[in-house]
């Protein structure tokens, strides 16, 4: 699911800063990224059997190299997916999501959108 208007669509943000924001924030880029893309992740457990929900950031870079840091990043429509044991993770928008969760989601996106407002070049 895609989560629209959320404020940090094409925001662009230097890499370093961004990483730190993210990591404040709990989302993990841990090793989603190459040279040109990145992607935190933000897990959230669920109640459901073999069911986990992740809020996807993805960005990719406008210029420099993910790799040594010095990367500017312009971020894209974040997501909200259900991952299926042992299948992966499905964002399509025919995928029934909590209120609550959608609601928690926004939410969270918000304060970061708070935090790189900061930094947006």
């Amino acid at each position: 699911m895609r989560l629209e208007n959320t404020g940090i669509e094409e925001a662009v943000v230097d890499i370093q800063p961004l990483d730190r924001l993210m990591g404040n924030h709990a989302f993990i880029r841990a090793g989603q990224w190459d040279y040109e893309r990145v992607t935190y992740d933000y897990k959230i457990a669920s109640k459901e059997k073999n069911i986990t929900y992740y809020i996807r950031i993805q960005g990719y870079a406008i210029e420099g190299d993910v790799d040594r840091g010095d990367a500017v990043i312009q971020l894209k429509t974040p997501l909200l997916g259900k991952h299926y044991y042992p299948h992966g993770v499905e964002y399509g928008e025919d995928e029934n999501f909590p209120e609550n969760l959608v609601d928690r989601a926004t939410n969270l996106i918000s304060k970061i959108k708070d935090d790189i407002d900061q930094y947006k070049k």
